[in-house]
């Protein structure tokens, strides 16, 4: 789950971490107000949940109320990454001397929390990762010992170089990483660290993600999800009790079990194939699911084909046939649609299709490449 900027200053600003004073403003009127009460000169930023703001036209200096005002308008009628702005965040602007990056992530594969520094901030890490790893420092944290001080001191001296920034540094870290630990985050995120003139260090832009899974722990942050970082269909699988992920590709695919999804788009791409989407309808054989999935496949344009995959254990073969069925009643399925059904009652389900003229593979290669191969002839059409 990810949240805005002003969000994400906010969660940094409770956990004692210094960030510019600043406002969220939904008008430009608002941005006006705001920017007043700041002094005028301020900087009005795009809040969405995309990258690339400040190439787009999305981040702005103003230095007055009035211009504030003009900013904001011109920045909320921008659409970024095909998210239009809805939200400015007005902050007081900031004299920086130099930039740091900063942040707290999770590196799975050693099991630890990972600290990423880098006297190269205002950037994108992805790129100095490529450009100028060398200019990235790591720190890790074990979950059960927690921080090691006398380490962290360590480390953020070769950071920051100089002591006072040091420290503050390390009290930032134990800030974020708190927080971190607290909320089930995935990524607390400073670019700009800014080092101001007199010395002291501040939170210029902030981001923060969390564990999907944990959000359930945290009601408060519940309210703070943003819709727009989910698609339409997204929105309407997690309604209807579905698993789903938008992709870019024309090929549907509805599959029961998540490692036996993630393997059907393999096989898709392996065949030469584009999926359109992730979509696991779990183990309950509920016919329901199949026809909601069916009918969020089916909402997308640029769908050529569909690739119901079904190795059938809890899942039954005969409901997965009658929820096909049930969606053939009630929709419009004129999308050419490949079925495979192996496992539990998968004769009965079998039977069901055959009554309605159509047919299941037992084989997940041919049924893949029967399923490109009709795609393709969409795409000539």
């Amino acid at each position: 789950m990810k949240i805005h900027e002003f969000q994400a200053r906010d969660l940094l600003k409770a956990y004692g971490i210094n960030v510019p004073p600043g406002r969220v403003a939904s008008t430009p009127a608002e941005a006006k107000a705001i920017a007043a009460e700041l002094g005028g000169s301020v900087v009005v930023k795009a809040q969405v949940l995309v990258g690339g703001r400040g190439k787009a036209g999305g981040v702005k200096l103003a230095s007055s109320a009035e211009d504030a005002e003009a900013k904001a308008k011109a920045i909320l009628n921008l659409t970024i990454k095909e998210l239009p702005v809805e939200k400015v965040l007005v902050a007081h602007t900031i004299e920086i001397e130099k930039e740091f990056y900063i942040s707290v992530t999770l590196d799975r594969a050693k099991k630890k929390a990972v600290l990423i520094g880098s006297a190269a901030g205002g950037v994108e890490i992805e790129d100095l990762a490529v450009k100028e790893p060398e200019k990235i420092l790591l720190f890790e944290i074990d979950p059960v010992s927690g921080i090691d001080s006398q380490g962290l001191d360590a480390y953020c001296k070769r950071l920051f170089g100089e002591p006072k920034l040091a420290a503050q540094g390390a009290d930032t870290f134990r800030k974020m990483y708190k927080l971190f630990k607290d909320k089930d985050c995935s990524l607390v995120e400073v670019n700009p660290y800014a080092k101001l003139p007199d010395g002291t260090l501040i939170a210029a832009d902030a981001k923060i993600n969390f564990d999907d899974n944990g959000v359930f722990l945290h009601p408060e942050l519940e309210k703070l999800r943003n819709p727009e970082e989910y698609s339409k269909d997204e929105i309407a699988a997690k309604e209807a009790g579905l698993s789903f992920v938008s992709l870019d590709g024309d090929i549907g695919c509805i599959v029961n079990g998540a490692g036996l999804a993630m393997a059907t788009m393999d096989i898709i791409k392996l065949f030469g194939g584009d999926p359109a989407n992730f979509l696991d309808v779990g183990g309950s054989s509920n016919p329901e699911k199949v026809l909601n999935a069916l009918k969020i496949l089916t909402s997308n344009k640029k769908l050529k084909a569909i690739l119901i995959n079904i190795f059938g254990g809890i899942t039954r073969c005969d409901d997965i046939a009658n929820g096909i069925v049930m969606a053939k009643r009630q929709i419009d399925l004129t999308i050419p649609m490949v079925i495979r059904l192996i496992g539990t009652n998968e004769e009965a389900g079998r039977k069901i299709l055959q009554d309605e003229g159509m047919a299941a593979a037992e084989n997940l290669s041919d049924a893949v490449k029967m399923v490109v191969e009709r795609s393709r002839e969409g795409l000539k059409a």
